[in-house]
């Protein structure tokens, strides 16, 4: 029975049709896939405890609690970050929210939003202080003002002026003074950037949504507002952006599903559905603090001489445990708050697909940070071009998309290795996708390989994809040295003891991946 695949990989197009592969074929993908993980995940924790006590020296590794007998590698600044606030104040905060919530939509619905914008405001004071709620809102104020002109370039450069200032040295000291403790700015930090992300949406749908004229004849556009709607749009931003699940860290919803969705009645959620998604964000968070006990990746990671010395199979070990970490993380993040959205009868975006059944660039940009993707496709990638002008469009419209992720990360040198090799990456594999499916080659392809073939070379180029993939994403996670380094040792030295098994291994992922969207 054929299958027809058009959302997986770039390579693949609605006119390549894939097939099932024999059970015991697959069978042979699983187990090889899921015992490369284990070996290399084993060889990484055997280096970890073979120099535990030089890493202990130079890191200062913490006493563990979930293994007994284990310490426990701290050094990845956001799990450490958003753990001891969670502890600290925000769990706390967020099971008020759920309570708030719950009691306002049973006793005054009508005023739901206004209650849960009132929560999230006194929160972000209590959390932030009187001046960082002050920043915030003089953020949402000049984007409002700015919004008034309804021409998107400069609410555009408005949003980028303001993150600009993130970054400013005089204004960071300043912020600093504010508080007590390094954590209470980067909380600031992180929030100020991801309103950046609300205040651009509310910005740009108010610019295009149309003048609502009384004939043609009609006011000019400010006096026509008047100052009760400019009041009623302040309170709207505010909403959106002080919405408390979502405030610190997202996931990103766009203003337009935001405001759609909670005009929608509330529906019942059973007790059941909650405390098992409670029991699904326990399970993910004890996996990630057993990845951590386990396996001193990050701290490994942060040290060249290490990374040299590393074997082969504990580096691929290395660079899948970075990787699974991040998606572990963002699966407790994401998924805590998502649970939350729910309840209030909104739709989150989906969770992070897991990173091993990924086996291309644009795949990874689809199904990871799904609210990030979906925002940079309806406010940059689309406006600019997209794929309906051309080529070239095509290729602005991309190369801007990366570009502004990387500004709003904070435009690093590692961030902009990163989004260059994302960028190449995304562009080779639609090159592909247009060779491969142009008239004349895929004539041939039909007509000398069977399906099953088929399948198998897409698998082989999109293993050599994935390999990319994680050498991007080790950029991102682990540095320059950590990209430089693997790239060296795998690919330049290792060209043929350690790259072609790994592409090999990497094949055997890529058949999985396929087979996960074939369902």
């Amino acid at each position: 029975m054929l299958h027809i695949i058009s959302h997986g990989s770039a390579f693949m197009t609605p006119k390549w049709e894939l097939v099932s592969l024999p059970r015991w074929e697959m069978t042979a993908y699983w187990i090889f896939s899921f015992s490369s993980h284990l070996y290399s995940f084993y060889q990484l924790h055997r280096f970890s405890k073979e120099h535990e006590v030089s890493l202990d020296r130079e890191v200062q590794l913490e006493r563990g609690f979930l293994i007994w007998g284990f310490k426990k590698d701290p050094t990845d600044f956001e799990w450490s970050f958003w753990n001891e606030w969670a502890w600290r104040s925000l769990l706390w905060s967020l099971i008020g929210h759920a309570v708030v919530s719950r009691l306002a939509g049973h006793f005054l619905p009508q005023f739901r939003l206004a209650v849960l914008t009132a929560y999230g405001v006194i929160s972000a004071c209590w959390l932030l202080g009187v001046q960082g709620l002050t920043l915030l809102m003089l953020h949402l104020s000049i984007s409002l003002v700015v919004a008034q002109l309804r021409s998107p370039i400069l609410s555009w450069f408005c949003t980028l002026l303001l993150l600009c200032t993130l970054n400013v040295t005089a204004l960071q000291d300043l912020q600093r003074g504010w508080y007590t403790s390094e954590d209470q700015y980067y909380l600031l930090l992180f929030s100020t950037a991801v309103c950046s992300l609300r205040c651009i949406s509310f910005s740009l749908e108010s610019c295009w949504r149309p003048l609502n004229t009384g004939g043609p004849n009609h006011c000019s556009h400010l006096e026509e507002k008047g100052l009760k709607t400019l009041i009623f749009q302040f309170y709207k931003l505010t909403a959106y952006c002080f919405y408390h699940p979502l405030f610190y860290n997202g996931p990103i919803v766009t203003y337009r599903d935001f405001s759609e969705q909670m005009e929608r009645p509330v529906c019942k959620v059973s007790v059941v559905y909650v405390l098992s998604g409670i029991l699904r964000v326990f399970v993910w968070w004890c996996l990630a603090e057993f990845m951590i006990h386990f396996m001193y990746m990050h701290a490994i990671q942060s040290n060249e001489t290490y990374l040299e010395m590393l074997p082969p199979w504990a580096l691929g070990g290395l660079a899948l445990a970075l990787v699974q970490f991040f998606y572990v993380k963002y699966l407790v993040l994401f998924g805590a708050v998502s649970l939350l959205v729910r309840l209030d009868g909104l739709e989150p975006p989906r969770l992070p697909r897991c990173v091993s059944i990924m086996y291309s660039f644009t795949g990874m940009w689809r199904h990871f940070d799904v609210g990030l993707y979906k925002w940079l496709i309806r406010y940059i990638y689309v406006p600019v071009g997209g794929s309906r002008h051309g080529v070239f469009r095509k290729l602005v419209s991309t190369a801007l998309a990366f570009g502004f992720v990387c500004f709003w990360h904070g435009c690093h040198d590692y961030l902009q290795y990163w989004a260059l090799l994302n960028w190449i990456g995304v562009l080779v594999e639609k090159v592909l996708a247009f060779l491969f499916s142009s008239r004349p080659l895929h004539h041939v392809i039909v007509r000398c390989l069977s399906p099953r073939m088929q399948r198998r070379g897409l698998a082989l180029i999109s293993s050599l994809s994935t390999a990319f993939l994680i050498l991007s994403n080790l950029f991102f996670l682990g540095g320059i040295h950590m990209g430089r380094i693997f790239w060296k040792r795998v690919f330049v030295q290792g060209w043929s003891s350690v790259a072609i098994p790994m592409v090999a291994f990497l094949y055997c992922f890529a058949q999985v991946g396929i087979e996960w969207d074939m369902r």
